[in-house]
């Protein structure tokens, strides 16, 4: 008779906040977003107006702002609730 643990840990990204470690532009129609967790998120361009009408070498100049990103030509902030979406859910402004 084989006898089966029983686990208590719960797999998944339960209470991970969504930390950005990277970004890349695979081609110019999407966004790939590494988190720190090891993660990955990939999203159309058209869902962020201000990146898609950045140039590929300004996609480039990107920085982290707060638990956001933004470029050095472009006044926006995106933050990665934006990216993730159901803000209620992935709202991490004021924690850590």
């Amino acid at each position: 008779m084989v006898v089966q643990e029983t686990h208590t840990h719960v797999e998944g990204y339960w209470n991970v906040i969504p930390r950005i470690k990277s970004i890349t532009f695979p081609n110019e129609a999407q966004m790939e977003i590494e988190l720190e967790d090891g993660r990955f998120v990939r999203t159309p361009l058209n869902r962020f107006p201000s990146i898609e009408k950045l140039t590929s070498e300004q996609r480039q100049r990107w920085y982290r702002f707060g638990n956001g990103f933004s470029f050095d030509d472009s006044d926006e902030v995106i933050h990665i609730e934006q990216v993730l979406g159901n803000f209620e859910t992935y709202r991490h402004e004021n924690e850590a």
